[in-house]
């Protein structure tokens, strides 16, 4: 009979202990923070090479925790050498559900060596075969968005350099 008091402190204590824990108290505006990038320099697609990936990580954070648009994009990374010029990415989708309290989190974006992701640009014109300048650089600016359309703070890469054979 005595451990029946004993556990029913302890389930008590272990429940104050729960309701003093404050929920995060962070903006509905999301905010994103740079962490890393795998590599600063990357291959243009060769075809006699193993394809290159670059992945760029970044954490968030989101008071109302809307983040994730159905059938939309709401990464954007924007390229330094031509900042108009955005690639675009989707969060996957992050239920509603217990997000009321806000969320956290961490991304990884893995870009690709190919038309779509890291090509070296010379002279105006994208992916030469024939570079006569053998190395490009640039960083990306990276921005999300939520369903209620706030956009996040920006971020920015280190250099890259695309190898350009």
């Amino acid at each position: 009979m005595k451990a029946l008091p004993i556990s029913l402190f302890f389930l008590l204590a272990t429940m104050l202990l729960i309701a003093c824990v404050n929920p995060p108290d962070y903006p509905d505006t999301p905010v994103i923070s740079y962490i890393g990038i795998n590599k600063t320099q990357v291959n243009q697609d060769i075809p006699s090479l193993a394809r290159d990936t670059l992945s760029i990580r970044f954490s968030f954070t989101d008071g109302d925790g809307d983040l994730s648009i159905e059938d939309s994009t709401d990464v954007f990374f924007y390229d330094s050498r031509f900042p108009s010029l955005v690639n675009q990415y989707k969060i996957p989708t992050i239920p509603l559900d217990g997000t009321g309290n806000g969320i956290r989190g961490e991304i990884t974006v893995n870009i690709r060596d190919n038309n779509q992701g890291i090509c070296c640009i010379e002279n105006g014109f994208p992916c030469p075969t024939n570079a006569q300048n053998p190395v490009d650089t640039f960083s990306y600016e990276i921005q999300i968005r939520d369903r209620a359309g706030n956009m996040s703070n920006r971020i920015r890469t280190e250099t890259i350099d695309i190898i350009c054979r």
